[in-house]
């Protein structure tokens, strides 16, 4: 998400950094090719307009001018006024304090992902926050509507209302808050009607809903690849319903990124989710500030821990931290890695969540890498056998032959598998000697980042290899096969 975007901005910031001093005119040169870029983004002409002048006015203090980095002071005041439109530093939580069942009324045109979005929250209100939820399909307009829901619910654990063919919203309303109550359940997802757009038969619906149940959370699902139309849709709701919040569909596939960056400026209400997948579990609380590092190229570790915490197993993690200790690595710790790497979103996804890593995830695109290698590196391991995996050094040119025509593949590829894994198994006994991982650690722990791996937290030193974004040799000649 926000590639186009992160991409302009950060080659505009990049000319800024790598100049000793700026004037008034280099920073509103720069401004207005910021502009350009947000409008190109599709965000609103009021918001960027607005946006601009707040950062121009800011920078061009004397103390921005005339400090020692005044390149990065520039980058600082643009990342704060960007977390600022956002909506803040910190996620708007959803809420769940009040008596239950607490109401959640679902909103939004019809096609924009508004029953899928409702069972991902149902999924999440469940597993997240422990608590009992139901939810009931009150579209009866969309043929299968209310079907979809039940369905979905099946998948995620939820219950749903049992349909009753020719029943209305408002009835269906009632009946479901008095199930809610029935059933002891501590929140009751409403998942409305929509239409193809905004007119009074929507809004009337709507109205007499919320009427009847009194919803604690209104949410309005829109689709943000329809750029500034998204923008146009909230704003005529927040016009007509009292909204609580926002939550944004389809934000994997936005590059532009446009309706996010508006949407809280322009209505006023906080952006509380963002769904990033297909899959039921791909809702993710927004957090302004998060995304805000993100479009400027300084990666979201902390959101990338939060992920490998949902995707990789204790269980795991425990077993592979044993073994390094003992300086162990084989193919089927290899084999795990890769799929940790898969279940957490890809290469791709992984080197734009890390700081200082955008130039490398360009560069792995121009060499014509993709995800689709740790696949392939999936099934190479898969054609071993159980002792190949255990012990590489069994591979000799026969079983390499074998390996290779059992996944596919060539001679050549487990030649590069099999070095980037006696790579890999070097650098846990390197970890070894510097006193495991408490060892690593504590070298972290003195200077941070620059200290441990100069050149991944913005230094200058780079890592090993990478030469300025470029990938290693060996892993890139191993990444482009297809």
């Amino acid at each position: 998400m926000f590639d186009s975007l992160s991409d302009r901005l950060t080659g505009v910031f990049d000319r800024l950094r790598g100049r000793g001093a700026l004037g008034e005119q280099d920073v509103r040169d720069a401004m207005r090719e910021v502009r350009i870029a947000l409008l190109e983004a599709d965000v609103a002409l009021p918001v960027a307009r607005s946006f601009i002048d707040a950062v121009t006015e800011k920078a061009v203090g004397h103390s921005v001018l005339k400090s020692v980095t005044p390149g990065q002071q520039v980058v600082k005041i643009v990342n704060d006024e960007l977390i600022a439109m956002l909506g803040g530093e910190d996620a708007a939580p959803l809420d769940l304090d009040a008596k239950p069942p607490v109401v959640i009324m679902m909103v939004g045109l019809q096609g924009s992902g508004k029953t899928t979005t409702t069972a991902k929250l149902a999924r999440m209100i469940r597993e997240k926050h422990g608590k009992k939820a139901l939810m009931a399909s009150l579209d009866v307009n969309r043929p299968a509507a209310q079907e979809q829901l039940k369905v979905l619910g099946e998948q995620v654990d939820v219950s749903t209302l049992p349909i009753i063919t020719g029943q209305q919203p408002v009835d269906i309303a009632k009946r479901a808050m008095e199930s809610a109550r029935l059933q002891a359940a501590d929140v009751l997802l409403l998942d409305t009607a929509g239409r193809l757009h905004v007119d009074e038969a929507l809004m009337a619906e709507m109205k007499a809903v919320a009427s009847i149940s009194k919803p604690h959370e209104v949410l309005l699902v829109v689709d943000s690849l329809t750029g500034q139309d998204a923008v146009n849709v909230a704003q005529n709701f927040s016009e007509e319903i009292d909204l609580t919040g926002v939550i944004l569909t389809r934000m994997d596939g936005d590059a532009r990124g446009g309706a996010a960056l508006s949407m809280r400026a322009v209505t006023g209400k906080p952006i509380k989710f963002a769904g990033t997948g297909e899959k039921l579990d791909a809702l993710e609380a927004f957090h302004p500030s998060r995304v805000a590092n993100r479009i400027l190229g300084m990666g979201d570790v902390v959101s990338l821990v939060e992920r490998a915490a949902q995707v990789v197993e204790k269980e795991d993690a425990d077993r592979m931290a044993e073994r390094m200790m003992k300086g162990q690595f084989d193919m089927n710790d290899l084999r795990t890695q890769l799929r940790q790497m898969q279940n957490m979103g890809g290469l791709g996804m992984l080197a734009g969540m890390l700081p200082g890593m955008k130039k490398a995830k360009a560069a792995m695109q121009q060499s014509g890498m993709d995800d689709n290698v740790l696949v392939r590196m999936d099934a190479i391991i898969g054609s071993m056998t159980a002792k190949e995996r255990a012990n590489p050094a069994l591979l000799n040119a026969k079983r390499k032959r074998r390996v290779a025509a059992g996944s596919g593949t060539q001679v050549q590829d487990i030649n590069r598998l099999l070095k980037m894994h006696q790579e890999m198994g070097k650098a846990m006994k390197q970890i070894k000697k510097m006193g495991g991982l408490k060892g690593l650690g504590a070298l972290f722990g003195k200077g941070g980042l620059d200290a441990a791996m100069p050149g991944l937290g913005g230094g200058k030193g780079g890592l090993p290899g990478m030469g300025g974004g470029q990938i290693p040799a060996d892993l890139q000649n191993l990444l482009k096969k297809k």
